[in-house]
Protein backbone atom coordinates (compact mmCIF):
# COMPACT_ATOMS: atom_id res chain seq x y z
CA UNK A 1 0.00 0.00 0.00
CA UNK A 2 1.32 3.46 -0.93
CA UNK A 3 1.49 6.25 1.66
CA UNK A 4 -1.15 8.23 -0.24
CA UNK A 5 -4.05 5.80 0.28
CA UNK A 6 -5.90 5.13 3.54
CA UNK A 7 -8.16 2.51 1.92
CA UNK A 8 -7.44 0.34 -1.13
CA UNK A 9 -10.02 -2.07 -2.59
CA UNK A 10 -9.17 -4.39 -5.46
CA UNK A 11 -11.82 -6.55 -7.16
CA UNK A 12 -13.69 -7.18 -3.88
CA UNK A 13 -16.54 -9.73 -3.95
CA UNK A 14 -18.91 -10.95 -1.24
CA UNK A 15 -21.50 -13.62 -1.89
CA UNK A 16 -24.11 -15.16 0.41
CA UNK A 17 -25.01 -18.44 -1.27
CA UNK A 18 -26.13 -17.55 -4.80
CA UNK A 19 -26.67 -13.88 -3.89
CA UNK A 20 -23.88 -11.48 -4.92
CA UNK A 21 -23.94 -8.63 -2.37
CA UNK A 22 -20.69 -6.96 -3.50
CA UNK A 23 -19.74 -7.45 -7.15
CA UNK A 24 -16.05 -6.85 -8.09
CA UNK A 25 -15.63 -3.44 -6.42
CA UNK A 26 -12.33 -1.55 -6.85
CA UNK A 27 -11.49 1.92 -5.51
CA UNK A 28 -8.98 3.92 -3.44
CA UNK A 29 -9.49 6.53 -0.73
CA UNK A 30 -6.87 9.17 0.08
CA UNK A 31 -5.74 10.02 3.60
CA UNK A 32 -7.82 12.89 5.02
CA UNK A 33 -10.54 12.41 2.39
CA UNK A 34 -14.29 12.36 3.08
CA UNK A 35 -15.37 9.54 0.79
CA UNK A 36 -19.08 8.96 0.23
CA UNK A 37 -20.76 5.67 -0.59
CA UNK A 38 -24.09 6.60 -2.13
CA UNK A 39 -26.90 4.26 -3.09
CA UNK A 40 -30.30 2.83 -2.18
CA UNK A 41 -30.83 0.35 0.65
CA UNK A 42 -29.62 -3.09 -0.43
CA UNK A 43 -26.99 -1.72 -2.85
CA UNK A 44 -24.10 -3.41 -0.99
CA UNK A 45 -22.76 -0.37 0.89
CA UNK A 46 -23.01 -1.83 4.41
CA UNK A 47 -21.60 -5.22 3.31
CA UNK A 48 -18.56 -3.48 1.79
CA UNK A 49 -18.02 -1.40 4.93
CA UNK A 50 -18.26 -4.48 7.15
CA UNK A 51 -15.57 -6.18 5.08
CA UNK A 52 -13.37 -3.06 5.34
CA UNK A 53 -13.85 -3.08 9.12
CA UNK A 54 -12.68 -6.71 9.37
CA UNK A 55 -16.16 -7.85 10.44
CA UNK A 56 -16.86 -9.93 7.31
CA UNK A 57 -14.39 -12.00 5.29
CA UNK A 58 -14.33 -11.25 1.53
CA UNK A 59 -15.32 -14.10 -0.80
CA UNK A 60 -12.59 -12.97 -3.22
CA UNK A 61 -10.49 -9.93 -4.06
CA UNK A 62 -8.56 -7.97 -1.47
CA UNK A 63 -8.71 -4.74 0.50
CA UNK A 64 -6.41 -2.93 2.91
CA UNK A 65 -7.11 -0.23 5.50
CA UNK A 66 -4.19 1.79 6.92
CA UNK A 67 -1.88 -0.76 5.28
CA UNK A 68 -3.49 -3.82 6.94
CA UNK A 69 -5.15 -6.55 4.87
CA UNK A 70 -8.83 -6.97 5.85
CA UNK A 71 -8.79 -10.70 5.04
CA UNK A 72 -5.58 -11.73 6.82
CA UNK A 73 -5.15 -8.99 9.48
CA UNK A 74 -8.70 -8.15 10.66
CA UNK A 75 -7.57 -7.57 14.29
CA UNK A 76 -5.01 -4.93 13.19
CA UNK A 77 -7.64 -3.32 10.96
CA UNK A 78 -10.11 -3.08 13.87
CA UNK A 79 -7.46 -1.47 16.10
CA UNK A 80 -6.86 1.27 13.52
CA UNK A 81 -10.43 2.27 12.69
CA UNK A 82 -13.47 3.85 14.25
CA UNK A 83 -16.85 2.36 13.29
CA UNK A 84 -20.28 3.87 13.73
CA UNK A 85 -23.43 2.17 12.48
CA UNK A 86 -26.89 3.62 11.95
CA UNK A 87 -28.05 1.86 15.12
CA UNK A 88 -25.60 3.83 17.34
CA UNK A 89 -23.90 1.19 19.55
CA UNK A 90 -24.63 3.02 22.80
CA UNK A 91 -25.95 1.81 26.15
CA UNK A 92 -29.22 3.63 26.89
CA UNK A 93 -29.15 2.87 30.63
CA UNK A 94 -25.71 4.53 31.06
CA UNK A 95 -25.09 8.27 31.24
CA UNK A 96 -23.20 10.12 28.51
CA UNK A 97 -20.05 10.06 30.63
CA UNK A 98 -20.42 6.36 31.53
CA UNK A 99 -20.75 5.45 27.83
CA UNK A 100 -17.53 7.34 27.08
CA UNK A 101 -15.73 5.65 30.01
CA UNK A 102 -16.94 2.23 28.82
CA UNK A 103 -15.71 2.77 25.26
CA UNK A 104 -12.31 4.15 26.34
CA UNK A 105 -11.82 0.75 28.03
CA UNK A 106 -13.13 -1.24 25.05
CA UNK A 107 -10.83 0.65 22.65
CA UNK A 108 -7.85 0.25 24.98
CA UNK A 109 -7.13 3.97 25.41
CA UNK A 110 -4.09 4.15 27.74
CA UNK A 111 -5.16 5.20 31.26
CA UNK A 112 -3.04 8.39 31.36
CA UNK A 113 -4.82 9.62 28.17
CA UNK A 114 -8.40 8.76 29.13
CA UNK A 115 -9.34 12.01 30.90
CA UNK A 116 -8.01 14.13 28.01
CA UNK A 117 -9.77 11.99 25.39
CA UNK A 118 -13.05 12.18 27.34
CA UNK A 119 -12.80 15.99 27.58
CA UNK A 120 -12.04 16.18 23.85
CA UNK A 121 -15.12 14.09 22.96
CA UNK A 122 -17.42 16.03 25.30
CA UNK A 123 -16.22 19.32 23.75
CA UNK A 124 -16.29 18.04 20.16
CA UNK A 125 -19.83 16.69 20.53
CA UNK A 126 -20.93 19.73 22.60
CA UNK A 127 -22.09 17.35 25.35
CA UNK A 128 -20.17 18.72 28.35
CA UNK A 129 -23.36 20.08 29.96
CA UNK A 130 -25.17 16.80 29.32
CA UNK A 131 -22.41 14.52 30.66
CA UNK A 132 -24.63 13.27 33.53
CA UNK A 133 -27.74 12.72 31.36
CA UNK A 134 -29.00 9.19 30.76
CA UNK A 135 -28.33 8.34 27.12
CA UNK A 136 -31.94 7.24 26.54
CA UNK A 137 -33.13 10.80 27.30
CA UNK A 138 -31.03 12.35 24.50
CA UNK A 139 -32.62 13.47 21.24
CA UNK A 140 -31.49 11.64 18.07
CA UNK A 141 -28.99 14.31 17.03
CA UNK A 142 -27.24 14.27 20.44
CA UNK A 143 -27.11 10.47 20.49
CA UNK A 144 -25.55 10.60 17.04
CA UNK A 145 -22.83 13.02 18.26
CA UNK A 146 -22.14 10.81 21.27
CA UNK A 147 -21.85 7.73 19.02
CA UNK A 148 -19.37 9.57 16.79
CA UNK A 149 -17.41 10.70 19.86
CA UNK A 150 -17.23 7.12 21.20
CA UNK A 151 -16.03 5.88 17.78
CA UNK A 152 -13.06 8.30 17.79
CA UNK A 153 -11.98 7.98 21.45
CA UNK A 154 -8.83 6.04 20.43
CA UNK A 155 -8.05 8.65 17.70
CA UNK A 156 -8.25 6.19 14.76
CA UNK A 157 -6.78 7.34 11.43
CA UNK A 158 -9.75 5.93 9.47
CA UNK A 159 -13.42 6.29 10.40
CA UNK A 160 -16.25 4.22 8.91
CA UNK A 161 -19.74 5.67 9.27
CA UNK A 162 -22.51 3.37 8.02
CA UNK A 163 -25.71 5.38 7.33
CA UNK A 164 -24.90 7.58 10.36
CA UNK A 165 -27.63 10.18 9.69
CA UNK A 166 -30.50 7.73 9.13
CA UNK A 167 -33.59 8.89 11.04
CA UNK A 168 -32.00 12.16 12.26
CA UNK A 169 -33.60 15.54 11.49
CA UNK A 170 -32.07 17.79 8.77
CA UNK A 171 -30.60 20.37 11.20
CA UNK A 172 -28.87 17.63 13.24
CA UNK A 173 -27.63 16.07 9.98
CA UNK A 174 -26.01 19.35 8.90
CA UNK A 175 -24.35 19.80 12.32
CA UNK A 176 -23.07 16.22 12.13
CA UNK A 177 -21.46 16.84 8.72
CA UNK A 178 -19.73 19.94 10.14
CA UNK A 179 -18.10 17.62 12.74
CA UNK A 180 -16.98 15.23 9.97
CA UNK A 181 -15.36 18.13 8.09
CA UNK A 182 -13.56 19.21 11.28
CA UNK A 183 -12.17 15.65 11.61
CA UNK A 184 -11.06 15.68 7.96
CA UNK A 185 -9.10 18.89 8.53
CA UNK A 186 -7.14 17.16 11.31
CA UNK A 187 -6.12 14.39 8.87
CA UNK A 188 -8.74 11.74 9.64
CA UNK A 189 -10.06 9.74 6.69
CA UNK A 190 -13.83 9.29 6.74
CA UNK A 191 -15.63 6.64 4.71
CA UNK A 192 -19.37 7.33 4.98
CA UNK A 193 -22.37 5.59 3.43
CA UNK A 194 -25.72 7.31 2.91
CA UNK A 195 -28.89 7.06 0.87
CA UNK A 196 -29.57 10.80 1.29
CA UNK A 197 -28.64 12.30 -2.08
CA UNK A 198 -28.14 15.82 -0.70
CA UNK A 199 -25.37 14.53 1.61
CA UNK A 200 -23.28 13.65 -1.42
CA UNK A 201 -22.45 17.35 -1.74
CA UNK A 202 -20.55 17.23 1.58
CA UNK A 203 -18.10 14.57 0.32
CA UNK A 204 -14.78 15.17 -1.44
CA UNK A 205 -15.39 12.15 -3.69
CA UNK A 206 -18.18 9.63 -4.17
CA UNK A 207 -18.89 6.13 -5.38
CA UNK A 208 -22.43 5.50 -6.60
CA UNK A 209 -23.35 1.91 -5.76
CA UNK A 210 -26.21 -0.08 -7.27
CA UNK A 211 -26.89 -3.82 -7.04
CA UNK A 212 -23.46 -4.54 -5.59
CA UNK A 213 -21.51 -2.64 -8.27
CA UNK A 214 -19.85 0.79 -8.29
CA UNK A 215 -21.56 2.44 -11.28
CA UNK A 216 -19.82 5.84 -11.01
CA UNK A 217 -16.84 7.32 -9.16
CA UNK A 218 -15.65 10.93 -8.87
CA UNK A 219 -16.19 14.31 -7.20
CA UNK A 220 -19.77 15.64 -7.03
CA UNK A 221 -18.87 18.20 -9.74
CA UNK A 222 -17.37 15.52 -12.01
CA UNK A 223 -20.41 13.27 -11.66
CA UNK A 224 -22.78 16.14 -12.48
CA UNK A 225 -20.62 17.12 -15.45
CA UNK A 226 -21.05 13.58 -16.75
CA UNK A 227 -24.71 14.39 -17.40
CA UNK A 228 -24.00 17.40 -19.59
CA UNK A 229 -24.31 15.54 -22.87
CA UNK A 230 -28.03 16.14 -22.16
CA UNK A 231 -29.76 19.19 -20.66
CA UNK A 232 -32.08 19.27 -17.66
CA UNK A 233 -35.26 21.36 -17.49
CA UNK A 234 -37.39 22.21 -14.46
CA UNK A 235 -41.06 22.05 -15.46
CA UNK A 236 -43.85 23.20 -13.15
CA UNK A 237 -47.34 22.80 -14.55
CA UNK A 238 -50.99 22.84 -13.47
CA UNK A 239 -51.30 19.03 -13.90
CA UNK A 240 -48.01 17.18 -13.18
CA UNK A 241 -49.32 13.64 -13.82
CA UNK A 242 -51.12 14.64 -17.04
CA UNK A 243 -47.93 16.48 -18.06
CA UNK A 244 -45.85 13.30 -17.62
CA UNK A 245 -48.28 11.37 -19.83
CA UNK A 246 -48.27 14.12 -22.46
CA UNK A 247 -44.45 14.19 -22.65
CA UNK A 248 -43.90 10.41 -22.84
CA UNK A 249 -42.53 9.57 -26.28
CA UNK A 250 -42.29 13.22 -27.35
CA UNK A 251 -39.38 13.77 -29.75
CA UNK A 252 -36.30 15.16 -27.94
CA UNK A 253 -37.51 14.18 -24.44
CA UNK A 254 -35.20 11.51 -22.97
CA UNK A 255 -36.63 11.23 -19.45
CA UNK A 256 -39.28 12.74 -17.15
CA UNK A 257 -39.02 12.36 -13.36
CA UNK A 258 -41.07 13.76 -10.47
CA UNK A 259 -38.99 16.17 -8.38
CA UNK A 260 -40.69 17.86 -5.42
CA UNK A 261 -43.91 19.43 -6.70
CA UNK A 262 -42.64 19.64 -10.28
CA UNK A 263 -40.87 17.60 -12.95
CA UNK A 264 -37.28 17.27 -14.12
CA UNK A 265 -37.15 16.69 -17.88
CA UNK A 266 -33.96 15.49 -19.60
CA UNK A 267 -33.74 16.71 -23.21
CA UNK A 268 -31.30 16.72 -26.13
CA UNK A 269 -31.92 20.26 -27.39
CA UNK A 270 -33.28 22.89 -24.98
CA UNK A 271 -34.75 25.38 -27.47
CA UNK A 272 -36.36 22.95 -29.93
CA UNK A 273 -37.70 20.54 -27.29
CA UNK A 274 -39.01 23.35 -25.01
CA UNK A 275 -41.09 24.69 -27.88
CA UNK A 276 -42.36 21.16 -28.68
CA UNK A 277 -43.23 20.57 -24.99
CA UNK A 278 -45.17 23.85 -24.69
CA UNK A 279 -47.13 22.96 -27.83
CA UNK A 280 -47.94 19.41 -26.65
CA UNK A 281 -49.12 20.70 -23.25
CA UNK A 282 -51.18 23.56 -24.74
CA UNK A 283 -53.09 21.01 -26.85
CA UNK A 284 -54.04 19.19 -23.58
CA UNK A 285 -55.03 22.47 -21.88
CA UNK A 286 -52.18 22.20 -19.35
CA UNK A 287 -50.74 25.49 -18.07
CA UNK A 288 -46.92 25.78 -17.97
CA UNK A 289 -45.96 27.79 -14.85
CA UNK A 290 -42.19 27.39 -15.19
CA UNK A 291 -39.93 25.86 -17.83
CA UNK A 292 -36.20 26.59 -17.59
CA UNK A 293 -32.83 24.90 -17.78
CA UNK A 294 -31.26 23.99 -14.40
CA UNK A 295 -28.08 22.41 -12.98
CA UNK A 296 -28.52 18.68 -12.25
CA UNK A 297 -28.62 17.60 -8.59
CA UNK A 298 -26.98 14.43 -7.26
CA UNK A 299 -30.43 12.85 -7.31
CA UNK A 300 -30.68 13.57 -11.06
CA UNK A 301 -27.21 12.03 -11.53
CA UNK A 302 -28.17 8.93 -9.58
CA UNK A 303 -31.51 8.45 -11.37
CA UNK A 304 -29.78 8.82 -14.77
CA UNK A 305 -27.01 6.34 -13.81
CA UNK A 306 -29.46 3.75 -12.46
CA UNK A 307 -31.69 4.04 -15.54
CA UNK A 308 -28.62 3.58 -17.74
CA UNK A 309 -27.74 0.39 -15.78
CA UNK A 310 -31.33 -0.86 -16.13
CA UNK A 311 -31.22 -0.31 -19.90
CA UNK A 312 -27.94 -2.24 -20.12
CA UNK A 313 -29.42 -5.12 -18.10
CA UNK A 314 -32.54 -5.16 -20.31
Amino acid sequence: MTNEWAVEIDDLVKTFGAFVAVDHVSLQVRKGEIFGFLGPNGAGKSTTIRMLCGLLTPTSGRASVSGFDVGTEPEEVRRNIGYMSQKFSLYDDLTVEENIDFFTGIYGVPRPQRAARKDYVLRMANLAERRGALTRTLAGGWKQRLALGCAILHDPPVLFLDEPTSGVDPIARRAFWALIHDLSETGHTTFVSTHYMDEAEYCHRLALMYRGKVIALGTPVELKRGLTQHSLLQLDSSEPLETMRALEGLAGVRDVAVFGGGLHVTVDDVAATSARMRQALAVKGIEVKRLEEIEPSMEDVFVAMVESEERKAA
